[in-house]
């Protein structure tokens, strides 16, 4: 296998030169560069990484935290992670918490005993003190889908209030009245501002929320079957229902159908963060599009400007969502 050595022969280069080129944010001429990734193309060379990051004092890699491994949700955000840090020669670990205050902190300790140089976190359970105090003493802490008090300047986050006020909105100007919303665990601060929305439209359109028609769900498609189910059974009328995320969308849906309803003219339904099973479910789910790839993407570019000094880099940090119209709505019957 070639060596270090034989690269800087081949390129008429110093070994220092071919070092340089070889660790990122190291000062190198275009053309010299080009000659010694020719060199090592030609000879098949690659780089030792570990003696990179005892050279750089850096590993080249950043931690993820993620609730869960699967669904789409998850899925997008990973991959435009991935593909975004992996595009700047950087590779990802990942961990998962499922949504549990001791696993969210015991997933960021073992990232960062695996001498991540950054992490980007999905952080649902955890106190913002504890984020707060684990960005002091650790490696640069990114946060998803959520608002830190003191880490304003490293937060991504969706206007989830908005959200909320979106697809309460879409049912309300059809004639809706009596509208069931399925929310996420609500001790989850997005779970809350997507709940407030939701109220705030009611209020404006003189429509009393009624606390009967409201089902703490989980997030999953078993919890929103299970709270259609339960909505159903306790008696109350309601002609739509909100879920909070499209998966508890898609369980209502199979809930309803199992009940022999016809969607959307006994029953609209509308869900929240437009992934890809809200275009393949029946009929096609009306959805409040969350542009989680492209936070996700951003939250990457911040790491990539603040920790590798690519500081040309632009970051967006605040996200709008909008209202997808599709087939689960309808007027009122």
């Amino acid at each position: 296998m070639a060596n270090i050595y034989e690269v800087a022969k081949l390129a008429g280069v110093s070994l220092a030169t071919v070092s340089r080129v070889i660790n990122p944010g190291a000062k190198v001429s275009d053309k010299t560069r080009q000659k010694v990734l020719a060199a090592m193309k030609q000879l098949g060379y690659r780089p030792n990484s570990i003696a990179q990051s005892l050279a750089t004092r850096s590993s080249n890699t950043v931690g993820v935290l993620v609730s869960e491994l699967h669904g789409p949700f998850f899925g997008a955000m990973v991959s435009a992670i991935e593909e975004t840090l992996r595009a700047a020669g950087k590779f990802v670990l990942v961990a998962a918490s499922h949504s549990k205050e001791e696993l969210e902190a015991e997933a960021i300790k073992f990232l960062v005993s695996r001498n991540c140089d950054a992490l980007i976190a999905h952080i649902e359970a955890l106190p913002d003190k504890f984020i707060v105090e684990q960005n002091k003493k650790s490696a640069p802490l990114v946060v998803l889908n959520r608002k830190v008090r003191g880490l304003a300047d490293r937060c991504f986050s969706l206007n989830n209030e908005l959200g909320g006020y979106l697809a309460a909105q879409s049912l309300l100007k059809l004639g809706h009245r009596n509208i069931a919303y399925i929310s996420g665990p609500l001790d989850f601060v997005d779970a809350q501002q997507r709940l407030l929305g939701h109220k705030r439209a009611l209020t404006e359109a003189g429509v009393t929320f009624d606390e009967r028609l409201l089902h703490e769900g989980d997030y999953h498609e078993t919890g929103g079957s299970d709270a259609l189910n339960d909505l159903f059974n306790q008696g109350v009328k309601f002609s739509a229902v909100i879920c909070a995320n499209d998966d508890m969308a898609a369980g209502a849906m199979a809930a309803a159908h199992d009940r022999g309803l016809r969607l959307p003219e006994e029953l609209s339904i509308v869900g929240f963060d437009d992934s890809p099973i809200a275009r393949y479910v029946y009929p096609k789910l009306s959805t409040v599009h969350y542009p989680i790839a492209d936070m996700s993407r951003m939250a990457a570019r911040w790491v990539l400007r603040n920790v590798y000094q690519q500081n040309s880099l632009e970051v967006q940090q605040a996200f709008e969502p909008r209202y997808i119209a599709r087939d689960s709505v309808s007027r009122p019957a």
